[in-house]
């Protein structure tokens, strides 16, 4: 039996919907690598909103970025729309999209949607293991048809910005990212402070980066980037010496770029949501991310063989 990719004619559109998600964007594109590597002639779209667009501009493996709305992907015309977010809206969006082949997980709501129901991740991988973010995605590409591969890194563009040049940093700056979406996702601002006095003391002066509505106060003894446009974020991080941070977006960024990473892990698994593909230290705690100590910090960094 012929697989997806080997249904579809030379040149056809995919459209991929993604929507939202810093860290779920990011570690969608080793899946966007496999599916460009095995149908180089296919015309593949992400649909996104405009605050995540960044990390796909400049991806060679993307043909265009689609905003999230119907009419811009009825006007694509897919063969193939594959949901990846899951969600009722992306569900109606898939369904109105008018491909022939209309692509999502079996454990997304509304199947009668999809005409190709794509199964679990272990099944597809063949192993009964928890599997990480990266690996979920890119099984879709595998059950679609293409071959089975080692699945890459991340990839990030850096969107054109001036990151370094607007916020006077030079390459090889540390960034700490002390903010999550949750509180039991987000470790102590004195440690964080702690480590960052140390990185000072060995002789480099981090910088500390915070979103929309984070409040960077407390940490203005040291330089701070707040609320910048993610392609800034991202050339930033693309030359950062090191990154510490929560589990969050930032994070799976720094990865995509290879820069060494320790993130700190509360609520969320780090077998799901580690980094991917880059020199990393997980640093959890058996009663949650509020009894991560300090010291466990820095040993991850002498672990990775950071000085700085």
């Amino acid at each position: 039996m012929e697989s997806v990719l080997e249904c579809l004619p030379r040149g056809s559109r995919v459209a991929i919907l993604r929507l939202r998600s810093l860290g779920d964007s990011v570690l969608t594109t080793p899946a966007l690598d496999i599916l460009k590597h095995a149908r180089p002639d296919l015309r593949v779209a992400v649909m996104v909103e405009d605050r995540f667009r960044a990390i796909f501009e400049g991806n060679s493996d993307i043909d265009e970025i689609l905003p999230p709305e119907v009419g811009a992907l009825r006007r694509m015309a897919p063969r193939l729309c594959l949901n990846l977010h899951g969600g009722t809206r992306s569900a109606w969006m898939t369904a109105l999209s008018g491909a022939g082949y209309r692509a999502g997980f079996g454990h997304f709501r509304h199947q009668f949607v999809y005409n190709v129901r794509i199964p679990r991740a272990q099944q597809i991988l063949g192993v009964e293991r928890k599997v990480h973010t990266a690996e979920h995605v890119a099984s879709a590409m595998f059950y679609l048809g293409a071959p089975r591969c080692e699945i890459p890194r991340a990839k990030c563009g850096t969107g054109g910005g001036t990151g370094l040049q607007a916020c006077g940093t030079p390459a090889g700056t540390p960034v700490l990212h002390p903010f999550a979406s949750i509180p039991d996702k987000t470790w102590a601002v004195d440690r964080f402070l702690a480590i960052a006095q140390h990185l000072k003391q060995s002789g480099t002066d981090p910088i500390f980066i915070g979103g929309p509505g984070d409040d960077l106060s407390p940490f203005r003894a040291f330089r701070t980037l707040s609320d910048a446009p993610l392609a800034e974020i991202q050339q930033l991080l693309a030359s950062a010496s090191l990154f510490v941070g929560n589990d969050s977006g930032p994070a799976h960024i720094a990865a995509a770029f290879g820069v060494p990473v320790v993130v700190i892990f509360g609520a969320s698994d780090p077998a799901i949501w580690g980094p991917w593909r880059t020199a990393s230290e997980i640093v959890t705690a058996p009663r949650g991310i509020a009894h991560v100590e300090t010291g466990q910090v820095l040993d991850a960094l002498t672990r990775l063989r950071v000085h700085a």
